[in-house]
């Protein structure tokens, strides 16, 4: 190759570099949003015309519990509960409740799950959407609180119980009273069970530690959007602990309802439908059955 033709490259590659940079330096921000994952630039506004999906590789953005309650039960009919509930620091870790705080003001939630009674294509239910902008939806007592609440609360009422998961795990900050949710959630949803009532559990990304190993897996049906992340320990611990390479879609959606651990993967787009569909089979007379 000519050193002139090498000096061409590297010019068509500063040029292209220039284009990528001006392409998301000339709007104001918020106007416009990069995909993560193919890194199309869409106008924000006909993004979430599109349910935050990405119109070019279909890349499930991140919805908050506020968006996805918008999207998937009936407009109007939403009833929040347990919103009274606070947090509090059980082992005095430092700076814990100011950036419960900090949160609290960013989302207008009381803690990362967002519990109410709705209805969806007109049956009700109870549903229950964690939400990774707070405390990348770590599961506290709170948490663990709320969810089990609404569970009672669907088994109360005869209805089908729905929850969206979005978690880091466990919140390290309360110790051993947030793994104790993994226990007392699970109890709540076996009495559920006992009563011949149904339980949805979908799983977005990310869904991971105690609750991807608690309530999330334990479903009536266990579905998740595509491309989640899904699993309990990190890639590079369990490869350090099996000492062996592990695929490159391990714990992913894909890669779960591949291997039996998963009933479904439903499109954002298709998620209301298709739920509603599952809930009007097992629903006679206003009480759900399985």
């Amino acid at each position: 190759m000519a050193i002139r033709d090498l000096f061409s490259i590297n010019r068509k590659k500063n040029n292209e570099n220039m284009t990528n940079k001006t392409d998301e330096k000339s709007f104001p921000e918020g106007i416009v949003t990069k995909c993560p994952k193919c890194k199309a630039i869409h106008v924000t506004k006909e993004l979430e015309k599109n349910l935050k999906v990405c119109m070019k590789c279909q890349h499930h953005f991140t919805l908050n519990s506020q968006e996805r309650m918008a999207i998937f039960i009936d407009e109007g009919s939403f009833r929040s509960m347990d919103d009274h509930l606070q947090t509090i620091n059980p082992l005095q870790f430092p700076a814990y409740v100011e950036k419960i705080e900090v949160d609290k003001k960013k989302t207008g939630l009381n803690e990362a799950v967002l519990t109410g009674v709705a209805t969806l294509k007109g049956m009700p239910v109870v549903v229950a959407v964690m939400d990774s902008t707070f405390r990348m939806g770590s599961m506290g007592s709170v948490v663990g609180e709320k969810i089990t609440r609404a569970v009672e609360k669907a088994t109360e009422l005869r209805v089908p119980f729905i929850i969206f998961t979005a978690s880091g795990g466990a919140r390290m900050q309360e110790g051993v009273l947030s793994l104790m949710q993994m226990a007392k959630t699970s109890v709540a949803l076996k009495r559920h069970s006992e009563e011949g009532l149904l339980y949805i559990s979908i799983l977005t990304h990310p869904t991971t530690g105690g609750v991807s190993a608690s309530f999330a897996s334990i479903g009536d049906y266990n579905i998740a959007e595509p491309q989640s992340l899904i699993g309990f320990a990190g890639r590079r611990v369990i490869e350090q602990t099996v000492r062996e390479k592990l695929p490159e879609d391990f714990q992913t959606a894909e890669f779960l309802l591949e291997h039996g651990q998963l009933d479904a993967i439903f499109n954002r787009a298709e998620m209301r439908d298709k739920v509603a569909t599952i809930v009007k089979l097992h629903v006679k007379g206003g009480v759900s059955h399985v």
